[in-house]
């Protein structure tokens, strides 16, 4: 036993409550008492009374048995906070509890006992708003463990908690994955549903979580996928996640390859560009992919994902914009004005709905030329935790949407991604993301655990604080 929080994956977590040499409530009261002594600023809510009556009644014969489960801020539990991390918001309490959410409770068995920081409406790449402060990176305080995710990034790979809720629809999975040091894999779009109470928004959201291991991902899938008919995108059910780890090897070998440093027209720091190479070239000599060349023309799609994602902020702020502007952080209330100034019309639908059309066709053209696309997760490392948001690598700030324009596209285009730790720079996590076409999740998953066991990674951070 120990006074710590488990610091392995929630798999061996589980193996040790069925063993024995563990208990629930033991590793509940250990990351309460994590949370009370960090200085990341990675939760803003608890509930430790109903969490701990949860835990005296864990059935660790479930697939996340005991498990403490942090639940990503915009995501809904019933009776909880429901602020979409804005102060605008504070007081609103939800009504539901996601799909998603029962399904690792129930289903899966796992003990939801408090909200992580998420960025305002989940908008930006870190986590810093009005309502809660700044969430800090374990592996260095001072920098952002990413977003809107970065509450959950920051718990899991702080050593506070093996698993923790993320949503990714611009990166929010991946972007926090890659400068935390884990696994984060956004799925195709629908694999986990997002009911009840689902709104369409702007079809570039998919919910998941943030990992240490790989067979940790896998589980959850095993847990969490599969249609609700609160979802009418949700897709059927897939079962034999964790079990089919390592089973598409001989389907990978030989399979096309693409790595591509400046995926989509983002700048990539020459460091991180050179680590993701060497581990990418690495990856493909592990399972005897085929390098190839191809086009790789994306158009820039940040104005179109921006306005496909305005609408669902003014239908939760209501009459309260603009009256509401300094209460907000300064990034998501000039997207609201930026909206208001380009006007939510005719016009503009039809202009996002021509970009979605072009990445489309951009992205279906790019798998017609290989199975796999490797680049990195970040154009960086991890950048100042109170922002502002980096521009080109350089210093160069009037281009914020470099950080994105790596993760975007699979958002709009529904496939999905995954990001996978490959090494530090500067003492920081560097990310190679590798995509692949829409419900090939099992050929991420096996690149993932070809790494992951070629090149162990740490399960947290050197120094968590």
């Amino acid at each position: 036993m120990t006074d710590n929080p488990w610091s392995g994956d929630a798999c061996s977590l589980v193996d040790a409550f069925r063993s024995g040499d563990h208990d629930p409530v033991s590793e509940l009261r250990a990351t309460l008492a994590a949370i009370d002594d960090s200085t990341l600023n990675a939760f803003s809510f608890l509930d430790p009374d109903g969490a701990l009556a949860a835990a005296e009644h864990a059935e660790v014969t479930l697939p996340f048995g005991g498990v403490p489960l942090a639940v990503k801020e915009l995501d809904q539990v019933a009776g909880w906070p429901d602020t979409e991390a804005s102060v605008p918001l504070r007081d609103r309490v939800a009504s539901h509890t996601l799909t998603h959410i029962e399904r690792l409770r129930d289903t899966g068995g796992a003990v939801p006992f408090g909200l992580t920081t998420a960025s305002e409406f989940g908008g930006v790449n870190l986590t810093r708003t009005v309502l809660n402060g700044v969430t800090h990176n374990p592996w260095q305080h001072g920098r952002t463990p990413g977003g809107s995710s970065g509450g959950s990034a920051a718990a899991v790979a702080g050593g506070i908690v093996t698993l923790a809720t993320g949503g990714d629809g611009g990166g929010s999975i991946r972007i926090p994955a890659g400068f935390c040091g884990l696994v984060g894999l956004k799925t195709t779009y629908g694999r986990i549903p997002r009911g009840p109470q689902f709104e369409v928004g702007a079809l570039t959201v998919t919910i998941g979580g943030l990992t240490r291991s790989v067979r940790d991902t896998a589980r959850w899938l095993d847990v969490a996928n599969g249609y609700d008919r609160h979802d009418p995108h949700s897709l059927p059910r897939v079962d034999g996640w964790e079990a089919g780890l390592g089973s598409h090897l001989d389907d990978l070998r030989g399979m096309r390859v693409a790595i591509i440093d400046d995926f989509a027209g983002a700048v990539v720091s020459p460091a991180t560009a050179a680590l993701v190479r060497t581990a990418a070239e690495a990856a493909v000599a592990d399972l005897g992919l085929r390098l190839v060349d191809v086009d790789a023309a994306i158009p820039n799609v940040g104005t179109a994902w921006s306005l496909a994602n305005l609408a669902g902020m003014y239908a939760a702020l209501g009459d309260a914009w603009p009256s509401c502007a300094d209460d907000m952080t300064p990034e998501m209330a000039m997207a609201m004005r930026w909206g208001d100034a380009k006007g939510y019309n005719r016009d503009s639908r039809i202009i996002l709905e021509r970009r979605r059309t072009a990445l489309f066709e951009a992205m279906a053209n790019l798998f017609d030329q290989t199975d796999l696309v490797i680049t990195s997760s970040n154009p960086d490392v991890a950048f100042a935790a109170d922002g502002p948001l980096p521009g080109v690598f350089g210093g160069v700030q009037d281009t914020p949407a470099n950080n994105g324009r790596l993760t975007i596209p699979s958002n709009l285009y529904g496939n999905p991604a995954i990001s996978i730790p490959v090494g530090q720079s500067d003492g920081l996590p560097v990310g190679m993301q590798v995509l692949a076409p829409h419900h090939r999740e099992a050929l991420l998953l096996d690149v993932a655990w070809v790494c992951e066991r070629e090149r162990p990674w740490p399960l947290v951070a050197s120094s968590p604080g």
